[in-house]
């Protein structure tokens, strides 16, 4: 991904934007001034934001597996590619990878409650992923999709947003809150500057807008870049 500059850190935006004399009324005796500008965005805050990403290439993959089926000789395969690519990058070797795997699983596994009985599903569905998003790109890339591969692409494709746009519901609802909730506000921050640090090393900036930039390029690409098209017809009159 290419250094798009330097930007400011996200959970720093809100406290950035308050006038001076606004922000003094809000900082009370004994709190830093950082305090008040780490409530911009949280920590699960960023991590649901980062699912908006891989949803995006989700809606990709499931249009996709349409437009394969409807003319795969004229289906830009690369950008295909691509969204796998961007999928195993950001999602996989970072969001997964750093974030759940190494700092939220291990969390609420020990509440053993009812985010903890997800984890061995979630961990087993990240795996299935990384099988898919292999596949992908090695179907991929020649720039076009083999005629024998048409059809088991297609329904690949749709299985795997099928599976993760559950997954990502289950952790947005459960397995985040439920790790939010085994630490208190000033430890949520200090794990969400962690978090952000892990974000900048690993993408040499900000990770987040750079995939966002990213995932826009590759609907450029494929057309899928208008919300319009995606909005619901009006039931037929009976």
């Amino acid at each position: 991904m290419a250094l798009q500059g330097h930007s400011v850190p996200r959970r720093s935006v809100l406290g950035l934007s308050l006038g001076g004399a606004i922000a003094t009324t809000l900082i009370l005796p004994g709190c830093a001034k950082s305090d008040v500008a780490d409530e911009g965005v949280s920590a699960t805050e960023d991590l649901m934001r980062e699912h908006g990403v891989l949803r995006r290439l989700l809606v990709i993959c499931r249009e996709s597996a349409a437009m394969l089926l409807a003319n795969a000789p004229s289906f830009d395969a690369g950008a295909l590619a691509a969204t796998a690519d961007l999928f195993k990058s950001f999602g996989e070797d970072y969001h997964e990878r750093q974030l759940e795997e190494a700092h939220i699983f291990p969390a609420v596994r020990r509440t053993h409650g009812e985010a903890a009985n997800l984890i061995d599903t979630l961990m087993a569905q990240h795996a299935q992923g990384r099988e898919v998003t292999t596949y992908i790109k090695d179907t991929c890339a020649s720039g076009r999709v083999p005629a024998a591969q048409v059809e088991r692409l297609s329904q690949t494709l749709v299985g795997f947003a099928r599976m993760y746009e559950v997954h990502a519901a289950y952790e947005d609802t459960i397995v985040f809150q439920a790790w939010k909730a085994t630490m208190s506000a000033s430890q949520l921050r200090e794990v969400g500057d962690q978090f952000e640090d892990i974000e900048h090393t690993q993408f040499h900036g900000d990770g987040f807008d750079m995939a966002v930039d990213q995932v826009l390029q590759i609907e450029q690409r494929l057309g899928l870049h208008d919300l319009g098209r995606y909005s619901a017809s009006a039931p037929a009159p009976e």
